[in-house]
This record gives C-alpha cells, structure tokens and sequence, in this order.
C-alpha cells in the first residue's frame, strides 16, 4: 500500500498498518510526554507555570497519539480528515507551553506586554485552528509551532536567563533550539532510509527535545525580584537582544 512518505506498509495480526515506523516514532513522542505527565504530577509544583507545563505534556501525548494511530497508522482506512484531532490538539499544546512561558516571564516584563502576550496568546490558537480546519494543511500547524516557539518561548526564556540566569530558562532554550532541526529534516526530507525517513528523524529529535523540556521543568524556579538583575522589558528590546546574541 503507497503512503504519503513512501514508507511500506505492514501486516501486524492481519491487520495492516501504513508508515509503521512514522507510527511507532509518534508513538515515542506520546511515551515521553505521558511519562514527563505522570512525573511532574507526582512532584506537584504549585503555580501557574508547572501548571500549565504539566498541561503541556498531556496534552501534546494525547495529540502525537492521535496523530500516530489516525494520521498515519489508519489513515488509508479513515481518510485524510482524521488527521485533524492530532493537528489541533498539538496547538492547544503549543499554546500551553507558550502560556507557561509568559507567565514564568511575568516578573522581567512589563504587566501590560505580558497582558498583550496573553491575549495574542488566545487570537493566534483560534486564527491557526481555523485556517487549518478549513484547509487540512499541516503548512499551518508548522506555522504555529514556529510562531509559539520561535516568537514566543525562546525569545521569553531567553530574557529570563539573561536576567536571572534561571538553569531551566536554560535548557528550555537549549530544548526549543534543538527542537527546530526537526522543521530542517521534515522540510529537506532528509532521511536514513525508506524505513527511518524524515518523519521518523523529525519524531526522534521532537521525542528528544520533549525530554529535555521535562528536566528543565524540573528545575524551573519562580522568578523572584531579587533574582532580577535588569529591568523590565518589552517585545522590541526581547527580541533584539535575542537577535544581539
């Protein structure tokens, strides 16, 4: 049976599963994430932050399963369409980590850009969901991803380290910029094979990166203002310091 990435299919149980290692690689995703889930749970962090990354990991382990078992593993059978659940439950997730970020910035940033940030927040999840409901095009989901990681995330975890030196700002910047050789493989289609194809580097890299987002949730401290050693910022000056380094 053709699939979309050119992977073969298989015959598990007589029952035939399209892009198996795609499959299995969005599956490794989902163990990760759940496992992250369960963890930071058990530790129970109080406030907004760990809230909201505890959020995070959940939800985005209900989407790549989704994603796996709908988008790829069955899609032959359910059509191209049930793609979507796995598609907008990963923005929801996005949209958790980004709102994480915003509020773990809240102490090094002014109350009114962090408010605008809240409410760009809500706008672009809405906007993205449905121009990708109406499109099916997954062009968008990676459009959203890059925006709330690229945009949102690193440049906010990136000012909090710098003025706090946070050790979990830091691996959430090292864990963000490791994430998007996944976009380079996806995108290139570079793969090792018909049976490790991008998809499968992609997943692994997002697997990997998903980990090391949990331990820098470890480690992730409330900002206290004794902890600041500049002032308050804005988007502009953000993003230009980021753009500096």
């Amino acid at each position: 049976m053709n699939s979309p990435s050119g992977q073969p299919s298989i015959d598990l149980f007589g029952i035939t599963i399209m892009e198996p290692m795609v499959t299995l690689t969005d599956l490794w995703i989902t163990a990760v994430c759940l496992y992250a889930f369960v963890k930071l749970l058990q530790l129970n962090k109080p406030g907004k932050v760990h809230q909201y990354m505890r959020w995070y990991f959940l939800i985005m382990g209900i989407a790549t399963f989704l994603g796996g078992i709908l988008g790829h593993a069955f899609q032959y059978a359910i059509g191209i369409e049930w793609k979507l659940p796995g598609w907008l439950i990963s923005m929801l997730a996005v949209m958790a980590l980004e709102r994480a970020s915003i509020m773990h910035a809240q102490p090094v940033i002014k109350k009114s850009f962090g408010r605008f940030l809240e409410v760009a927040n809500v706008v672009e999840l809405i906007t993205f969901a449905v121009i990708t409901f109406i499109t099916l095009n997954f062009f968008y989901i990676q459009i959203h991803s890059a925006y709330g990681l690229g945009l949102i995330v690193l440049p906010l975890h990136f000012l909090v380290f710098r003025k706090t030196r946070n050790r979990g700002s830091r691996v959430f910047i090292l864990s963000v910029s490791f994430s998007s050789l996944a976009a380079l493989f996806y995108t290139s289609k570079i793969g090792l094979g018909i049976w490790f194809n991008h998809l499968d580097l992609a997943h692994t890299i997002m697997a990997i990166s998903m980990y090391f987002l949990y331990r820098g949730t470890l480690v992730l401290e409330v900002t206290k203002p004794k902890d600041i050693l500049e002032e308050r910022s804005t988007f502009t000056n953000t993003i230009n310091a980021l753009i500096r380094r």
